[in-house]
């Protein structure tokens, strides 16, 4: 009788059975005939690959329980512990004392032990495997002895390194090694350079840091036979290719980007038809075209999952010949686009939409700064001259935006959220010389809305059909989040109401309610940080921050691996009627399922690497500034001090406790600090003088102190020793839509 799944899955979830080995389980089930033993093995590769089963690192199969789980353990930067996010679960919290010898990144056993605050508790009873294999730090030597700092501060350990694996690396050098022993029984990790990247203190070493730390392909760099590929379909457009599409290259259709940018991948055309309905087009670089699924150049854009922007360096989901030439809607060229095409009533109301497979050529390639100086009034007679033939269009366009946003803003959307971005200014060697805000313009809002309703727009096709896709979704806070909201606004002195099915309207209103606070940007920092992520997925539950019922990402398929495949989605529902997706529906939900979670890590990767460059400017820069004071603003508030955000520069350090001039109480409840002789309290959004008083780069600490109204700093005559996760560089995580 040959072996049974069935059969298997009894044995496995009896009482009786306990983790064994395939050979443990061959002879437990008594199997003796070839056969029956090529079945255990398909089976439990079944199993695994499906996540009923685990397979630890001896081997051993064991069956989570309704007291384990398993997921990816993910340490907290500043060392309050790991979380473990699970799929169609709540969290579970690690305590750092709980979480064995796992390291960030870990696929982990987690026994569920209780309850912490608002989620579950848990314990790491077994690493399943380990999938960190090589970690960026600083190279310290110790007498004869040499070891790695990891620069991710959620890798708490230090990497012994044998003297026959230094590969030529010396003190203060910013390396990247290959670990060679993870953290055991009384024994540190090991690991060997595999690559000396540079001195920790040069600024050319930052970019290649971010890059190896994240992980990343080495900017210009594509595989030889994506390149070769990439060549030959990135040539002049097949005139039979043309003639198939909707003829769109005598509307005025223009683009409007940043001033730097060069893959141009959406564009627009607006007029009004005779009933008085606004036409609005938006038209997208047509890269399914270019790129078929499962060629060469599809499996490494899914790979890379998104282009990353570091500063001045993009490292681009798809090779130059396509991003920044063939897919690139440069001006007085003929393109393949894929146009969603708008009627829009005088109130702004969408009246009727019809995607179509079109060729455009645009006549126009503007800047966001030109046309925001030209709608302000403000533009100089060369840019005039050069906006002349679309200026009608950018005032239909200004008119339209409007609208769309004041029925988006009284549906609830979240809006006017401050843009937490900065720019860098470098001077000639590369070093960095200021930090500015980023501010935005009307023209970055009009586009911004006239995307969005793309978005949506496509998004309802698909979801009013039932029909397989992949959205872009967006879940609605937790409680406990909206909670310390609320404690905030109260401390404040505001009074709010937040239900618990809180609604967006409700964060809306409060930021309406304080605009002309002047604590406004604080407000919305906490409230951003209590708003969970937006992902993706392949099951519709609506996008929260944007009060939409349904949402996707259609608009930029050169740098986003999710727009191409809603095109190609676009493009079989535009061929088939619908029919063809509903006849491979099974299968087809099963690869976006897989598609989704995949672009989510890689989006989350990129953005990390984004930040980290930044961050790490910012260090460069406020390490020039020891001893200078600046304006800031309270930012998180903990039992070992306050992070400090500069009001100015964005940046971001910790006016340790042992600094301040009392002994202070952590008050968790109201996430305070009460000084025990003075009672002055110190909380969020509280705004200060601080002082640098040192800047590392190699830890990203940096640290403040509090400087007194007379100008004299506030400091204890004795400090005492810095909590681990003292100086983590803070930072306001801007969430994507």
């Amino acid at each position: 009788m040959k072996l049974s799944l069935k059969a298997l899955k009894e044995e496995m979830t009896s009482k009786d059975y306990s983790p064994t080995t395939m050979r443990g389980l061959i002879v437990k089930l008594g199997l003796t005939d070839r056969e029956d033993r090529a079945l255990l093995k398909k089976y439990l590769e079944e199993l695994t690959d499906s996540g009923e089963i685990i397979k630890d690192l001896k081997g051993r199969y064991i069956v989570p329980g309704e007291k384990t789980i398993v997921g990816t353990i993910e340490f907290a930067r500043r060392g309050t512990g790991a979380y473990i996010s699970v799929e169609d679960e709540e969290d579970v919290f690690v305590a750092p004392e709980d979480s064995g010898f796992s390291i960030h990144g870990d696929t982990v056993l987690v026994e569920i032990t209780g309850r912490y605050r608002e989620i579950r508790k848990g314990k790491v009873i077994k690493v399943i495997s380990r999938n960190k294999k090589k970690v960026v730090g600083t190279f310290k030597t110790r007498g004869i002895m040499a070891f790695v700092v990891a620069d991710d501060m959620r890798i708490k350990t230090d990497f012994y390194i044998p003297p026959e694996g230094f590969n030529g690396a010396k003190p203060d050098e910013k390396v990247l090694i290959k670990i060679t022993r993870y953290p055991s029984p009384g024994r540190n990790p090991e690991g060997v350079v595999e690559k000396v990247i540079g001195d920790v203190f040069s600024p050319e070493a930052d970019l290649m840091t971010v890059i190896y730390r994240q992980d990343l392909p080495e900017p210009g760099y594509f595989p030889e036979q994506v390149r070769k590929q990439a060549a030959r379909v990135a040539k002049s457009i097949d005139l039979q290719e043309v003639r198939k599409r909707e003829d769109l290259r005598n509307e005025l259709v223009f683009t409007i980007d940043g001033d730097d940018a060069k893959d141009f991948d959406d564009a627009i055309s607006i007029r009004k038809s005779r009933e008085g309905n606004y036409i609005l087009g938006v038209h997208i670089a047509d890269v399914s075209h270019y790129v078929r699924e499962g060629t060469q150049l599809d499996l490494e854009a899914y790979s890379r999952g998104t282009s990353v922007y570091l500063l001045d360096t993009v490292i681009p989901m798809l090779p130059f010949e396509l991003s920044n030439d063939i897919c690139s809607l440069k001006p007085e060229e003929d393109r393949l686009t894929l146009s969603l095409l708008l009627e829009i009533d005088p109130v702004g109301r969408v009246v009727s939409s019809s995607v179509k497979n079109s060729v455009i050529n645009s006549k126009k390639r503007l800047t966001y700064s030109e046309v925001n100086d030209f709608l302000n009034g403000e533009a100089s007679s060369d840019i005039s001259e050069k906006l002349r033939p679309v200026s009608e269009s950018l005032k239909l366009s200004h008119e339209l935006a409007q609208k769309i946003r004041d029925i988006r803003k009284k549906r609830g959307s979240v809006m006017d959220i401050s843009s937490r971005e900065v720019k860098i200014i470098f001077d000639e060697k590369g070093r960095v010389t200021d930090i500015l805000p980023q501010s935005r313009g009307i023209s970055e809002w009009i586009i911004e809305e006239f995307m969005i309703l793309a978005n949506e727009t496509v998004a309802e096709i698909f979801n009013n059909q039932g029909l397989p896709f992949v959205y872009r979704i967006h879940d609605k806070p937790d409680p406990e989040s909206m909670m310390q909201l609320k404690n905030y606004l109260e401390a404040l002195g505001l009074k709010v109401k937040i239900p618990r099915n809180v609604h967006p309207k409700a964060l809306q209103q409060i930021l309406e309610k304080s605009k002309d606070h002047p604590l406004h940007s604080s407000i919305e920092r906490v409230l951003v940080r209590g708003m969970k992520r937006a992902v993706y997925s392949d099951r519709n539950i609506g996008h929260f921050g944007l009060a939409s019922e349904a949402y996707t990402h259609f608009t930029s398929p050169i740098r986003r691996y999710p727009d191409l495949v809603v095109h190609r989605l676009l493009k079989d529902l535009i061929k088939n009627a619908g029919a063809d997706l509903k006849n491979h529906s099974k299968n087809l939900e099963e690869s976006l399922s897989k598609i989704a979670s995949w672009a989510s890590k890689r989006e989350r990767i990129a953005n990390e690497a984004e930040w980290d460059l930044v961050d790490m400017k910012k260090v460069e820069y406020i390490s020039n500034h020891v001893g200078d004071s600046f304006e800031g603003v309270i930012t998180g508030v903990t039992k070992f001090g306050i992070f400090v955000e500069l009001t100015e520069k964005m940046i971001s350090g910790l006016v340790h406790i042992s600094t301040l001039d009392d002994y202070y109480d952590f008050i968790e409840d109201q996430n305070i600090l009460v000084g025990r002789r003075s009672k002055r309290v110190f909380r969020i959004g509280d705004q200060l003088e601080v002082k640098v008083v040192r800047a590392d780069k190699t830890t990203m600490e940096i640290d403040f102190i509090i400087v007194n109204d007379n100008g004299k700093t506030t400091r204890r005559s004795k400090r005492s020793s810095p909590d681990k996760s003292k100086g983590k560089n803070s930072r306001s995580h801007k969430k994507s839509r």
